[in-house]
């Protein structure tokens, strides 16, 4: 008996017309196995969606699937009619997809959003669908479930929407579960949630999982086996403990070295220059050649044939036995900001007892009833030259922390000290003169520029309005000195936002904080879309700029391995109050809040060799609008003592650079 659940031949798809087709799959072979979590991993880009699409038959109007077959089971998928592929589709197999706000409908509830597709495909349960949906939500680890499949998308977070996703696609008892990104843009404490759901799903069920992601370690925690995508083509499949160990391919292995760490924040992360080729044209060479520092005449010559490196595993490339150990490999020294430097120049930023309340209408009178509070008794400094990293889950305050800090957001009370001057106690035209000093990279750079403005145009819009170049001439020698710094060729500045890649936008984002001049910069999430090679860029690129312009960052992120590499201090924040703040070797490598614990605990392992043991924070985090009585974090605390719930706990000072908010942490002599 064929252990073989679903089978993918020499796949070709094609989007677009006949005139200018776009190959966005290009002869891909799969094998997904009963029972097994099967990794699809890649950059944006690559196909990774398609190929799934593909196989589900749900391809956007201009997809044509030219050539290949699809089996699961002894099933023909493409020579099914549509109105048996409808059965098969949420039925035999089932598909998380990336976003579940775009995926859910916000006007119907939860639970007839997962009843209709009781009823389509669960013939057993159409007599019992309510029964049924509040079972299928147990299972997803959703707590009261009779209470929340009569609520709508929008009263749940994050986690709780991702887990609906999955109980939908669960509700057709599937043999296959496609997973498309599912932990995307997550918290790591409900990353490693939605990972453990999906493992015991998979243990309890015995479903097979095919797993689409770019993120190492989500492949490193859960996969069996890993095929590995570029330009339209499996270029890598292995098992996971052996690609972990010692990857075949060198776009595979510049992946690895491209991962920020703390044993390589001394270190320039590798970067994979260039972009993956465009799929509109027929290769005669090895798709990765450009980008590749191993290429040799015959990859320009010939395309890489399949070659078989073990029984069921194999690489695309002509020079794989050839290549050097991965240990041999090793990234460019970068120069660091030393901590005896940034002290002697003093805090360029304190911040003291930061509060921003939202306040809560109610009424046609717009009765004030209660109060948001986003941040609450906030406070932390950064000296010249030095990088903060802001972390906690989605909610807890970080990006409102952060623009009250530049006075985006009026605070609400407490002082903000730049370069001594109290901002928040600025009159509007002194403080509108400071704002060259400090700027801000937002989270998503295609919101944060004008689509309808040229690149040279959004980075001229600051220098104008802080009057910086007497003349255009002069502005514009500096766009284009701009462009090259952040490694952006001249005529960018002539090129809409929508014609370059997430990385690129990015790099224009940080090109426009740079007009002005500033000394310090918020970096709101600046790399957590950004695939691992985008990523390394990014991050050497702030930190070539921190060396040579002796910049201040306030790192806002919930990624732990960047924090690793790029932070020199980092703060803990939950439900708006930071309860643990040091030195990123002190916090990250001996925490002592059960927060910290918690969150550290939740990032995944890229050595898959090393098991860990994640510390499950059970429940969500309450609402800022009403705060536990005392520490904010007992609710979901396995720690917490009854003083817990009478009063919030003052920092405990550890060192001089390590405090901790916690009544179980006593003071260490200093």
């Amino acid at each position: 008996m064929s252990k073989t659940l679903l089978r993918i031949s020499n796949l070709k798809t094609r989007l677009g017309d006949a005139g200018n087709p776009v190959y966005a799959v290009d002869g891909v072979d799969i094998e997904v196995r009963k029972g097994e979590v099967f990794a699809l991993l890649g950059e944006s880009g690559c196909g990774k969606s398609m190929t799934a699409l593909s196989a589900m038959r749900l391809l956007p109007p201009s997809g044509t699937i030219v050539e290949g077959q699809a089996y699961l089971g002894d099933t023909s998928l493409f020579d099914l009619p549509e109105r048996e592929m409808r059965r098969v589709r949420g039925g035999r197999m089932g598909m998380i997809f990336q976003e579940p706000m775009t995926s859910l409908n916000a006007v119907v509830t939860i639970g007839e959003q997962i009843g209709e597709a009781v009823r389509l495909h669960d013939r057993d349960s159409r007599d019992a669908v309510s029964r049924r949906v509040v079972e299928l939500l147990r299972s997803v680890g959703i707590p009261d479930p009779e209470r929340r499949a009569r609520e709508y998308p929008h009263q749940l977070s994050g986690g709780m929407k991702q887990r609906v996703m999955i109980a939908i696609a669960l509700a057709g008892r599937p043999s296959l579960l496609i997973a498309d990104e599912p932990t995307t843009a997550l918290d790591v404490t409900i990353q490693a949630q939605v990972l453990s759901l999906l493992k015991d799903l998979q243990r309890d069920t015995g479903m097979a999982v095919l797993l689409i992601t770019h993120d190492l370690g989500v492949v490193s925690e859960v996969a069996d086996r890993v095929a590995v995508m570029y330009a339209g083509q499996i270029i890598e499949l292995a098992e996971t403990r052996k690609f972990f160990r010692q990857p075949a391919h060198p776009y595979s292995r510049k992946l690895f070295r491209s991962l920020p760490s703390l044993g390589n924040r001394g270190q320039e992360l590798a970067v994979i220059e260039g972009s993956v080729p465009r799929l509109n044209q027929r290769f005669s060479r090895c798709r990765f050649r450009e980008r590749c520092d191993q290429a040799q005449e015959i990859c320009a010559q010939q395309a890489p044939a399949w070659s078989e490196t073990a029984l069921g595993s194999g690489v695309r490339c002509h020079l794989f036995e050839h290549l050097p150990a991965l240990s041999a490999l090793s990234g460019k020294r970068a120069t660091e900001n030393h901590a005896g430097s940034a002290e002697q120049a003093g805090n360029l930023l304190e911040v003291e007892g930061l509060r921003v309340h939202f306040p809560i209408h109610k009424g046609v009178l717009r009765r004030v009833i209660g109060h948001v509070k986003a941040v609450d008794d906030l406070s932390l400094s950064i000296a010249q030259g030095r990088t903060m990293a802001l972390v906690g889950e989605s909610g807890c305050g970080k990006t409102t922390a952060g623009k009250g800090i530049l006075q985006l957001i009026r605070p609400t009370a407490g002082s903000v000290r730049f370069d001594g001057d109290d901002l928040t106690r600025l009159p509007a035209g002194k403080l509108r003169a400071r704002r060259a000093d400090m700027q801000i990279i937002f989270q998503d750079p295609v919101a944060s520029m004008n689509p309808r403005m040229l690149v040279g145009d959004i980075i001229l819009e600051g220098m104008q309005a802080q009057k910086i170049g007497v003349s255009r001439t002069e502005r514009q020698a500096r766009i284009r000195d701009l462009l090259d710094r952040v490694g952006l060729s001249v005529d960018a500045a002539d090129r809409y936002p929508n014609e370059f890649s997430g990385g690129q936008r990015q790099r224009i984002c940080i090109a426009r904080a740079l007009a002005v001049d500033p000394r310090f910069i918020v970096c709101d999430e600046p790399t957590s879309a950004l695939d691992v090679s985008v990523q390394a860029q990014v991050l050497n690129l702030l930190k070539d700029l921190q060396h040579q312009r002796g910049l201040s960052y306030l790192f806002i992120t919930h990624n732990i391995a960047v924090v690793s590499y790029l932070a020199h201090e980092v703060a803990v924040m939950y439900l708006g109050r930071i309860v643990e703040q040091g030195t990123v070797e002190e916090v990250l490598q001996s925490p002592r809040h059960p927060y910290t614990q918690a969150l550290l605990s939740a990032v995944p392992a890229i050595d898959p060799v090393l098991g860990r043991s994640v510390i499950r924070l059970e429940g969500d985090m309450p609402s800022p609008a009403n705060p536990p009585r005392g520490c904010h974090f007992h609710p979901r605390c396995n720690k917490g003592v009854d003083s817990c719930r009478s009063a919030y706990p003052d920092p405990v000072r550890l060192s001089q650079t390590h405090r901790v908010s916690c009544f179980r942490i006593e003071p260490e002599s200093i």
